[in-house]
This record gives structure tokens, sequence and C-alpha cells, in this order.
């Protein structure tokens, strides 16, 4: 099992033909992904091709969903355009978004998450999933790539990951690559993003495959400590935690536009006493973090 994307996912890229679009798409078709098509309305009708892959390139969204049947869309265009494209996305009802794209202004982001957020269908359900801006996106080892993340670090496994870093998804992938992972999502470290750390605390819980769960925050608002709290209500499965930002100096914005400490609430340490509070045993560095999970797995 795995969560949000599995072997079966169709993917479409909105961006294909520019440079970071091409780069991608090709290393997304050499991880096994289910690429079936590209968006780029100046290049409608034409196609593009990745060795023996030939993607055709469709004028929207809508169109590209009717001619594929794709249910995931990955989005590689400019901040600027980027709300345009995401908008377009949800419109085309695309259960699963993600949006690699840094930079991407906050007040676009807010638009677009909230009119995911207006989306439902029948049964109340959010009809869209976005996952980012400004993240390395989704990658179900063995399976299937939406994003950034490097396919040959790891294999399948029990673990189940999920990131605000990027470099950071990738270290803790590395460092555990003998035990392997479910699914590894980096949800982005912007102020306003698609997917939580929650949201995929809850989908690793009801997977029964994942046995034990790596959350990985950073300094900066109060998501880890609402993770926190979820997890102590919801979670019975094993979680490791890592808060980067440990030597940050207070008050300093650092990297990630999320990254501004406020009062206590924000620091690491806020961060780290708060998940131990919750059961939740966190390391000082990804190294002991990882070192934390194998002592986790070995004991189930």
């Amino acid at each position: 099992m795995s969560i949000f994307l599995n072997k079966d996912s169709k993917v479409i890229v909105q961006g294909i033909t520019g440079g970071e679009g091409t780069k991608h798409t090709a290393l997304m078709l050499k991880a096994g992904t289910q690429v079936v098509g590209g968006v780029n309305a100046r290049k409608a009708g034409t196609t593009v091709k990745h060795g023996p892959v030939e993607l055709p390139v469709f004028g929207t969204v809508k169109e590209a969903v009717a001619e594929t049947g794709a249910d995931v869309s990955i989005v590689f265009v400019p901040p600027a355009f980027t709300k345009d494209a995401v908008v377009e996305a949800i419109e085309a009802e695309v259960p699963l978004v993600v949006v690699i794209t840094e930079g991407v202004p906050v007040q676009d982001s807010a638009e677009f998450w909230a009119l995911a957020q207006s989306k439902v269908d029948a049964e109340g359900k959010q009809v869209t999933r976005i996952i980012g801006p400004n993240c390395p996106g989704i990658i179900t080892p063995g399976e299937s790539l939406v994003g950034i993340t490097p396919n040959n670090i790891t294999g399948k496994g029990p673990i189940g990951l999920v990131s605000k870093s990027g470099t950071l998804t990738y270290q803790m992938m590395y460092e555990l690559r003998d035990l392997g992972f479910s699914t590894a999502i980096g949800i982005g470290g912007d102020p306003v993003i698609g997917t939580t750390h929650i949201d995929a605390l809850a989908a690793f819980e009801a997977d029964p495959e994942t046995k034990a769960i790596v959350m990985i925050g950073e300094i900066g608002g109060d998501a880890e400590e609402r993770a926190a709290e979820f997890i102590k209500a919801n979670v019975t499965k094993p979680v490791v935690g890592y808060v980067a930002g440990f030597t940050a100096p207070e008050g300093k914005t650092m990297g990630h536009a999320g990254a501004i400490v406020s009062g206590s609430a924000g620091t690491a340490q806020a961060k780290k006493e708060a998940l131990e509070a919750a059961g939740v045993k966190v390391g000082k560095t990804p190294s002991e973090t990882a070192a934390l999970l194998r002592e986790v797995i070995a004991a189930l």
C-alpha cells in the first residue's frame, strides 16, 4: 500500500515543454511513473519524446484528463503563472495536484488553496488534494514518483515519511534506505500549503503497510505543535520526529518562507517539547532520528 500515489496513478505534466518539466518528466518516467501527457496551451497538438515514449501535449488540463484519464498533475510553471495552472487543474477535478514551483506569492497559494477546499464531492470530501507549493513532491518507491526526489535512494518498506524540507527528505530516505519506505512526501515549507503534516499522518495511520512514521519539521509557525496534538489524539503507530533549526537565532527569518520564529512557539525546542509530550521520539540530528526509528522498527 501507499498514500496518495501508486503504480496505477496516471500523471500529466503542466509545463512539460519547459526546462524543468522536460528534465523531470524524463526522471519520472525512469522511475516507472505512468506519465500520460502534458499541458502547454501554446504547444497544443504537438508531442514530446523521451526515448521510446511519445507524450501528447494538450491545450488545457480538462482536455488532457478527458483524453488520458489522468488523476494526477504535476506543476512545473514559473511562479507568476502557478496560480492559473493550479486553478485549471482544480476546475478539471484532478484528484492530486503536486506543485513544485518555489516563490509562489502567498496570496496566490491562499486563493488556490481556498478554491480546492470549496470543491467537495457528494460525501463532502475534497475533490482535489494539493501537495506544495515549493516542495519536492511525493514518491512511492518502486511504483511512482511525482516530483523531483531522486528515485534511486531507497526501495519499498514499512516507513512513512512526511517532511517540510526537501533536502532533509532525501537525507532521511538515504539514512534509512536499507529499511525502505511506503511513501515519502515533501509538503513544502511555505506559510500556505495544500497538504499538512496532519493530513499525511492521518493517511499513514490508515495505511496497513506503514508500520512507523518519520515526521520532519522546521522552526517557524505552529504546524508541528498542531501535529503533536493530532498524534496524541489519533495516531497509534510509532512516530519519530526531527525539527530543523536548533541553532537558528531567535526572531531571524531563515531560508524557508514559513520559518519565522514567534515568541516561544515556533522554536525548535518548543516543537521538540510538544512532540515529546505526545509520545514522539525526537532526534537532535537526522542521523540520531534515523537511529531512533531503527530502534522503533526493531521493537515492533
